[in-house]
């Protein structure tokens, strides 16, 4: 698909605004993306990982501190492992190629340790904050740099649900820890994966100053639309938009063992000050 129209319209599920402006292939790859949960076992060419870890150090990073590092695992019995990690998420034993992005302080640790320099600062939050941050606008480099040579991605946050185990698995140091994971490779062309509306723009979207209050009726519409695509895809989901996104944040049992991560961070080195 590569109407401007047709995409907005798959994005929103209607025409938001009036798509006749310079459109180009930047464009049309953001706009296509959907999430992709059945892979080919195909390998990957060989040098495309090293070319989405170019793209993903082409990122923005605070301060140029590059606060960020990425495991690449493609090992079949560590993909199992993560898997079981993760919530038995099937499409990570299915992918050639499973990136575990981590927010990572041991780096600089490191350096400074090596000019006898102190580095108090990575002990307070912000710096966990930038780091995170760092990995997540890395990360999405990478993705948009996969979808462009066809292939498929879907970020796993499931990583986050034992992250101790994880570090042990990937052999993580002090200080660093996984944000999330990242599948990629050639999408099942037998399972369709179809664009999903997202909330409309006047929902995301504030000029000058916040207004909560009048997004109401835009997200009762957005309930509308979501109900609509969840009963074309087939998918089983109860409600609409509201409904869901309440039962996710009800009880501490949604959060699948993260209420838990602040303590497994400091375990992990990350004192949050």
């Amino acid at each position: 698909m590569t109407n401007p129209t047709e995409l907005l319209r798959s994005r929103y599920g209607e025409i938001p605004f009036n798509p006749e402006i310079a459109w180009n292939d930047s464009l049309t790859a953001l706009l296509s993306h959907r999430s992709i949960r059945s892979y080919l076992a195909d390998p990957l060419p060989s040098g495309t990982l090293e070319l989405l870890i170019a793209a993903a150090q082409s990122a923005s990073t605070s301060s140029n501190l590059q606060t960020w590092s990425v495991v690449a695992v493609e090992d079949q019995q560590r993909k199992e492992e993560l898997s079981k990690l993760a919530g038995n998420q099937a499409h990570i034993k299915q992918v050639p190629l499973f990136l575990v992005w981590l927010a990572d302080l041991a780096r600089l640790s490191h350096v400074a340790d090596s000019r006898g320099i102190s580095h108090d600062a990575l002990e307070y939050l912000e710096m966990f904050v930038m780091a995170t941050i760092d990995a997540t606008l890395a990360a999405q480099n990478a993705a948009v740099a996969a979808e462009s040579l066809g292939l498929g991605t879907v970020y796993i946050g499931g990583i986050r649900n034992r992250p101790q185990e994880v570090a042990q698995i990937l052999n993580l140091p002090s200080s660093v820890y996984a944000v999330f994971g990242l599948c990629v490779g050639y999408p099942n062309p037998e399972v369709e994966a179809a664009i999903k509306p997202r909330l409309p723009q006047s929902v995301v979207l504030h000029r000058e100053t916040y207004k909560l209050a009048e997004q109401e009726e835009a997200i009762a519409h957005y309930n509308d639309i979501i109900k609509e695509f969840y009963t074309k895809q087939k998918m089983n989901v109860a409600g609409d938009w509201s409904e869901h996104s309440a039962q996710r944040i009800a009880t501490v049992e949604s959060l699948r063992g993260r209420d838990r991560l602040r303590e497994a961070l400091n375990n992990l080195g990350f004192k949050l000050l």
